[in-house]
């Protein structure tokens, strides 16, 4: 299927080498397409790992082993498949897996738990573990390709490749984080977002690159939403290589501890809303801010609530200002609420405050405001400090399009 690349995208930016990580891309041929699927990132001895992974139980096998694997908090290499999901597949999925860990893990001389896989695409179609053997024996012999090749490689139905980059001084030595995602549909993370892949060179502790990850996906990858769909494969991990030099980092006592977390929050913050530029059929992105909450956990499930409201989607979609959908999807989030005290804007102009319409509420610089691609959503509940952010986009035709000839 050719897909009309996003009127939302972002041009893919500048990512330098960094020290540690090789990328490699092959064909294992999973589909009927003429591109590369199958991504290798060979990584230094010594690099440590951690993970966020799919709270859906129907979950593939590249995520149970996945869990277990970063609990070790090594890496060597990582492999991602494009095309087949490999979820729902049972113990012939299982094996297809464990039988790449081993291939690379010779390969490597390492052990099979050191070797990340990650696949997404179809559900229900075990990985041909023939296509598996061939695609990596050929990945492990090709030569090392950019950041933008390897975005490319491991999307779906993505219109555009997804990449981000930020720096931080830790002890004096300048550290790189670099990130590529890749994400369309069935997005609603519940952890993280369907595959995404952070690397550093900056020398970081297992337990804490995973305090920082954990901590940075809670306000970005799982604050973003296309279509309230977890994915059965949703995975983002983190690689620290030590090549920069650094004493590793181990808590936020160390010094430039804050400053590398801020910057993996940056990149995660980035990854995150490439996501959403990029959902199925998308023409606008969506910011939703809520305030006034009882708590940043309630404000994030009303945020959700109304980000994941095809009401509230299609009426953006239509460039229509009916923020009473917006009332809908506040009442109906199960959290507290008083109607009396609720206030709905968009575009930075109150349309009703406390609860009542405003008298003066003029439409025309929302509507104005609704004619652009990225808009602004307000509620202010009223009850207290909580608030939060969520990021989605709007519901149109190309959404159905794409999603019911996805097969095909």
């Amino acid at each position: 299927m050719d897909l009309d690349r996003s009127p939302l995208a972002l041009p893919f930016p500048a990512i330098p080498a960094i020290g540690g990580v090789t990328l490699r891309v092959a064909r294992a041929r999973y589909k009927e397409w003429d591109r590369c699927d199958l991504t290798y990132a060979e990584l230094a001895e010594g690099t440590t790992v951690a993970g966020v992974f799919t709270k859906n139980v129907c979950c593939s096998s590249e995520v149970e082993l996945g869990r277990e694997q970063v609990l070790l908090g090594r890496a060597r290499a990582l492999i991602v498949n494009a095309g087949n999901s490999n979820a729902f597949t049972g113990y012939r999925g299982r094996e297809a897996v464990e039988q790449i860990m081993a291939q690379v893990a010779h390969h490597l001389g390492c052990e099979p738990s050191e070797v990340f896989v990650s696949s997404t695409g179809v559900i229900g179609v075990p990985l041909p573990k023939d296509k598996a053997r061939e695609g990596v024996a050929t990945a492990l012999a090709a030569p090392p390709c950019s950041w933008q090749e390897a975005a490319v490689t491991i999307g779906t139905t993505d219109t555009f490749p997804k990449g981000a980059v930020a720096t931080a001084v830790v002890q004096g030595r300048t550290v790189t984080i670099a990130g590529i995602i890749k994400g369309s549909g069935m997005i609603a993370p519940d952890m993280a977002t369907m595959l995404g892949y952070v690397f550093t060179d900056a020398a970081v502790d297992p337990a804490f690159l995973q305090q920082c990850l954990s901590a940075s996906n809670e306000s970005t990858f799982s604050c973003i939403t296309v279509d309230s769909d977890t994915s059965t494969s949703d995975t983002v991990l983190a690689f620290a290589t030590g090549k920069a030099g650094n004493a590793p980092l181990g808590s936020f006592d160390d010094p430039g501890a804050d400053a590398f977390a801020a910057a993996l929050h940056d990149v995660c913050r980035q990854l995150a809303l490439l996501v959403v530029r990029d959902g199925e059929g998308a023409q606008k992105l969506i910011e939703v801010r809520v305030s006034g909450a009882v708590s940043d956990d309630s404000a994030r499930r009303i945020g959700l609530a109304i980000a994941n409201s095809p009401l509230v989607k299609t009426a953006i979609a239509g460039e229509d200002a009916n923020w009473g959908r917006v009332v809908m999807a506040v009442g109906k989030a199960g959290e507290p609420a008083d109607r009396d005290k609720l206030s709905i804007g968009f575009g930075g102009t109150w349309a009703a405050r406390e609860g009542l319409p405003l008298v003066d509420y003029d439409e025309a610089p929302v509507a104005a405001h609704l004619k652009g691609r990225e808009i602004d959503i307000e509620v202010d509940l009223g009850l207290g400090d909580g608030r939060a952010t969520v990021w989605t986009c709007d519901l149109t035709h190309g959404y159905i399009a794409i999603n019911a000839d996805y097969r095909s």
